[in-house]
């Protein structure tokens, strides 16, 4: 084990291409000086390790090295990346019995070592998973985090921003709801610094704005499927999405992020984990904010949440 450098330490679980990706967008951005990387495959663990320590010199010092969960017990944060990955042609949900088993064997190690930071969930199906780690961690609500809609939602805006030619950091508008098929645009709220998006599209667009809306909510829905179909998984994206979850909770931005979280009778939703707006801080969720829904986006979350709760009565949690 590398000596301890005195400052944040993570944790990765999981070191497929989604860890290793996160791992390597981590090291780049000087969040933390120290990185555990866990795996099965203990060799993997260590050659990811030695691969990406290699980068130090053009970045920041850090001790990176492959470990146990033991050496994750102090750290801040926790990611969760391991699981069955999703296959062509397979939803997220179908994820389901595969990776809850793995789960329970990771969250008894996680328990066990006494760990009491913050844990974030990017497995898929994220949602059940981050209902089910919740359960079986034993760390408090507020602390297991999904890694949610994060990654849909920037889609989104990256999408709009350029069907509509306006820099994506200016489009406010969310996904909410379960992270795949179920999933919802906030289109209600939606606008561009300040401006409704229907009349900003109408500023700078000709045509339809409900064939743009449609036309945008297809792009975004099977955007995971496209990569999958041409490249086998999605992996720089979410390693992004995971870069700016740990900002939020390593800095106390208390930024608002649509991650997953337990709902906690929003709407009528409880008993099941999905995305909604929530302020995220050094420690975790600190507040839910209830989103601005019109009446159809809130039958389609109740929606939504009636298929994560519809898998997890199927499931033995």
């Amino acid at each position: 084990m590398a000596d301890r450098i005195i400052g944040r330490k993570v944790a990765i679980v999981g070191c497929g291409f989604v860890g290793a990706t996160s791992a390597f967008a981590l090291m780049e951005s000087g969040l933390f000086s120290e990185m555990v990387l866990i795996d099965v495959d203990r060799d993997r663990a260590e050659g990811e390790a030695l691969d990406i320590s290699h980068e130090l010199a053009f970045a920041r010092p850090m001790g990176i090295f492959a470990g146990t969960y033991q050496d994750a017990a102090d750290a801040d944060v926790i990611i969760v990346t391991a699981g069955a990955s999703q296959k062509p042609g397979e939803s997220r949900l179908d994820l389901v019995s595969k990776n809850v088993g793995i789960y329970e064997g990771i969250m008894g190690e996680i328990r066990q070592s006494g760990f009491a930071g913050i844990l974030l969930i990017v497995s898929n199906p994220v949602d059940i998973l981050t209902y089910a780690a919740t359960r079986l961690s034993g760390l408090p609500e507020q602390r297991v985090i999904g890694s949610g809609t994060v990654l849909d939602t920037g889609r989104l805006k990256q999408i709009i921003s350029q069907r509509l030619e306006v820099d994506p950091r200016n489009v406010h508008v969310r996904i909410l709801g379960e992270h795949g098929d179920s999933e919802l645009i906030a289109w209600s709220s939606a606008h561009v610094a300040g401006i409704p998006l229907e009349d900003f599209f109408n500023m700078r667009s000709a045509g339809s704005y409900e064939t743009f809306r449609r036309e945008v909510s297809d792009m975004v829905r099977n955007s995971a499927y496209e990569i999958i179909d041409k490249k086998k998984a999605t992996y720089f994206g979410i390693a992004m999405a995971i870069k700016r979850i740990c900002e939020s909770i390593v800095r106390d931005e208390k930024s608002v992020l649509s991650v997953s979280n337990s709902m906690q009778g929003e709407y009528g939703i409880e008993g099941v984990a999905l995305s909604t707006p929530c302020v995220v801080g050094a420690e975790g969720i600190e507040v839910r904010m209830p989103p601005s829904l019109n009446y159809k986006e809130q039958a389609q979350l109740k929606a939504s949440a009636d298929q994560l709760k519809e898998v997890l009565s199927q499931i033995d949690l």
